[in-house]
């Protein structure tokens, strides 16, 4: 494989820091409040502590040694149905309009066919409208109301897709 290009593998523990810098860098570039969202999840700093269990992955984007964005699947807290959550998918400016994002989604819906969910569901902020369109075109319909419970409550903008 190219050093130059792109793959997408399941995080390891040496990616935690690096997939906190982006997650954190693409929030503070969109000007995103740092409460109530994934900015203070202390999953942030510990990312394949956290998917590093049953039903559950992460997946980082790589180009040669540096890590370019990232998403992960996680049962839904609180869920009455077998619904996973679509978590923390963010990218670094450089990579954006590649269909990486495209790629990444997909790859973590196979994650979910695999894991028997029903449902993914997911919440985003309603100004990411290039995250909303890419959502739209993989097949998720936005919703009235949130499910389970995420502790994202600036997050308003709900949508699920049915597997």
């Amino acid at each position: 494989m190219s050093k130059n290009a792109y793959h997408i593998r399941e995080i390891i523990p040496s990616d935690n820091l690096k997939i906190a810098q982006v997650i954190r860098t693409v929030l503070t570039e969109l000007g995103v409040p740092k409460v109530g969202i994934t900015y203070k999840d202390a999953a942030v700093d510990k990312m394949f502590e956290t998917y590093n269990i049953q039903k559950a992955t992460y997946f980082v984007l790589v180009r040669g040694t540096a890590i370019l964005g990232g998403a992960g699947i996680l049962p839904l807290q609180k869920a009455k149905d077998i619904i996973c959550e679509l978590q923390k998918m963010y990218f670094l400016p450089e990579v954006r309009g590649k269909k990486l994002g495209f790629n990444m989604i997909n790859t973590c819906l196979e994650a979910v066919k695999k894991f028997s969910f029903e449902k993914c569901y997911l919440e985003t902020l309603s100004w990411m409208k290039g995250a909303e369109k890419l959502y739209t075109k993989v097949g998720f319909k936005t919703l009235n109301n949130p499910i389970g419970n995420t502790e994202h409550h600036r997050c308003i903008l709900w949508i699920l897709k049915r597997l």
